[in-house]
């Protein structure tokens, strides 16, 4: 696993279930953005650049996805 991911600050995102159900969490790394599970913070995370992480929510944001 990424060492900066594993002290980063995760958040949840704010359209999580609030019930602690179907929950992401997020963490800003130095020059990239972690993105894992909250039910398996143990299981993995996948690590995106800047210009992926923007893409990313581009698409999210245009109903894309």
């Amino acid at each position: 696993m990424d060492p900066l991911a594993l002290s980063a600050p995760w958040r949840k995102s704010s359209y999580s279930n609030g019930n602690g159900g179907n929950c992401v969490e997020v963490a800003d790394l130095h020059d990239a953005t972690a993105v894992r599970d909250s039910k398996h913070p143990d299981g993995g995370h996948l690590v995106f650049t800047a210009t992926e992480w923007s893409a990313f929510l581009t698409t999210l944001k245009h109903g894309g996805l």
